[in-house]
């Protein structure tokens, strides 16, 4: 639990026994809910022992893990002392890349319908059109933004004197081949001397990959659908007929060759993984590092094989939380290691703060009907935690959750039991929405 100090400033986390207590006595006051924060009445920081501690993240594509440690000296049994690592918070961060990516390129199908079939005919602007330098995706640049705005987050509820982050970087070519390259390879594609087209024409011997006709028009078919995450990988590519062609779709390939497992495991046998992740990772590590250093307290990169060794020497499963709680030197061989691993991970999930567009489009991309201009209710928004004190029917009693606005004053409220309407004369507002939503899970700590 994040405690502050009477003026404000940031003391050092306590647990949550010791926070109960506080706020039993009166002594503290909550701040925030999630996460949750107290305040101390009588107490400044000059009069508290603030050791500080170490902010700890292991970026990912889809989640990160940040975790809140601090590092003590404890007796060795050889009568030396160690320096151990103590797990005292410890979060993960759900992205929400993809939605943002799928949202663009709906808006990209809008306008690319509307000019080609309604009439209303714009040129597309040239495709070279200059970029800012340092410009990124929105997708991508949401990463970078939302872990620095969790990291800011925690500076400001923490005494943090140090952020350690994983700094790694994958070779896409190599994870591409499955193998290690030699240097004249990384030079060399798989398409070295030829095209798309009369590579998979050679490969599949000129004949559909699904049915295995011959001497008829072949597409270039994707194994795995764009609609469904699949990419213009070599890998990812084959030879279907017409008719074969349109009868998957967009289909799963597993289901469309149910039948025939023979062709399924010939077509699966070259697909690769995708590199989207890793690829996402190359283009915001270095933004991300930007990012951290302007904080102000002083950045330090390891690598992901230190993470690795660091966690498995401690016995740890392989998770983000716990990769973030590995991050940075350790020595267990001489004792030293992690002594305390957090139970519960705070949980949090960008959802974002409502939508920029005037009206709802329909399935065309036409407007459908005007949302309204003003996003506050009754003095809630959408995304506050709130908590209903509701008198009579169905859902009588006390409730807390997330809340969705209406124009009408009421409003629906999301409950882990379910969800309802209630009205804004029986809701107190708990905590503001801040553009994400707080859960809680239990850490899967020992490896299996």
């Amino acid at each position: 639990m994040f405690v502050l100090a009477r003026d404000g400033v940031p003391l050092m986390p306590c647990h949550p026994a010791r926070a109960r207590e506080l706020l039993r006595r009166s002594r503290a006051v909550v701040v925030r809910l999630a996460p949750f924060t107290i305040r101390l009445k009588d107490r400044a920081r000059s009069r508290s022992d603030v050791s500080g501690v170490q902010l700890r993240i292991d970026p990912g594509s889809k989640g990160t893990g940040i975790a809140v440690t601090d590092t003590k000296t404890e007796n060795a049994h050889d009568g030396g002392t160690v320096t151990v690592r103590r797990g005292l918070v410890s979060i993960e961060l759900l992205h929400r890349g993809e939605q943002i990516r799928k949202a663009m390129a709906q808006r990209a199908g809008y306008r690319r319908r509307r000019r080609s079939a309604n009439c209303r005919y714009r040129a597309p602007r040239y495709r070279n059109r200059a970029r800012p330098k340092g410009w990124l995706a929105p997708s991508l640049r949401h990463r970078v933004d939302s872990v620095a705005s969790v990291a800011d987050s925690l500076c400001r509820l923490a005494p943090v004197t140090e952020i350690h982050m994983e700094h790694a970087a994958f070779d896409t070519h190599a994870m591409s081949e499955g193998r290690s390259l030699s240097p004249v390879e990384y030079r060399k594609g798989t398409l070295a001397g030829t095209e798309i087209r009369e590579y998979l024409l050679a490969k599949w011997k000129r004949s559909c990959a699904y049915c295995g006709a011959s001497d008829v028009p072949l597409n270039v078919e994707h194994i795995r659908s764009r609609r469904r995450g699949g990419s213009s990988r070599l890998s990812n590519l084959t030879l279907a007929c017409v008719p074969c062609n349109q009868a998957k779709g967009a289909s799963p390939v597993e289901e469309f060759l149910a039948g025939s497992p023979g062709r399924l495991k010939a077509i699966l046998r070259d697909v690769r993984m995708p590199l989207h992740d890793a690829a996402a990772m190359n283009a915001t590590r270095g933004r991300l590092l930007d990012a951290l250093g302007l904080l102000g307290p002083p950045v330090r990169t390891w690598t992901g094989a230190r993470t690795k060794w660091n966690r498995e020497a401690m016995g740890l499963n392989k998770s983000h939380t716990l990769d973030a709680l590995s991050v940075g030197t350790m020595d267990p061989e001489n004792g030293a290691g992690i002594v305390r691993v957090c139970e519960q991970i705070l949980v949090i999930k960008a959802t974002g703060r409502g939508a920029y567009a005037r009206t709802t489009p329909d399935r065309f991309g036409f407007p459908r009907l005007r949302r309204p201009r003003r996003k506050k209710h009754y003095g809630f928004v959408t995304g506050d935690f709130v908590r209903a004190t509701v008198p009579a029917g169905r859902w009588k009693g006390t409730w807390s959750g997330r809340l969705a606005t209406r124009s009408t004053g009421h409003h629906s409220l999301t409950t882990p039991q379910g969800r309802f309407n209630v009205s804004y004369r029986h809701l107190r507002l708990l905590q503001r929405a801040d553009g994400c939503a707080y859960s809680l899970r239990q850490e899967f700590r020992k490896m299996g």
